[in-house]
């Protein structure tokens, strides 16, 4: 996956980069169909702001999270977009394999 890290009124050191890369490590995990994501980590007074979008086959998907300290924010971002991945892959599944069908001469 192509994974872009930007800062708004934030420097993205070394160990910032390395926490996000880490934490969609959990996301492909899940769902390999990942093929891009876009990380935004932003700071607005006392607020650190984490958001992410990721495209994924045919879709996208956007998370944001805001929290006091910016690794929990991540680790929030993270949970959500592990959450939205799941219920996108459980989508594209077809649940209706084995169903059987009613027909009427079968009633």
């Amino acid at each position: 996956m192509q994974m872009d890290i930007t800062g708004h009124h934030i420097d993205i050191t070394d160990s910032l980069r390395d926490y996000v890369n880490q934490k969609m490590e959990r996301v492909e995990r899940h769902f390999d169909l990942v093929s891009q994501g876009h990380v935004i980590l932003s700071v607005e007074k006392q607020r650190q702001k984490a958001e992410a979008t990721l495209i994924i086959k045919g879709s996208k998907i956007y998370a944001d999270a805001v929290d006091e300290g910016m690794y929990a924010a991540i680790d929030s971002l993270i949970d959500k977009l592990d959450r939205q991945v799941k219920k996108h892959k459980e989508k594209m599944t077809d649940h209706h394999r084995g169903e059987i069908s009613l027909k009427s001469h079968d009633l």
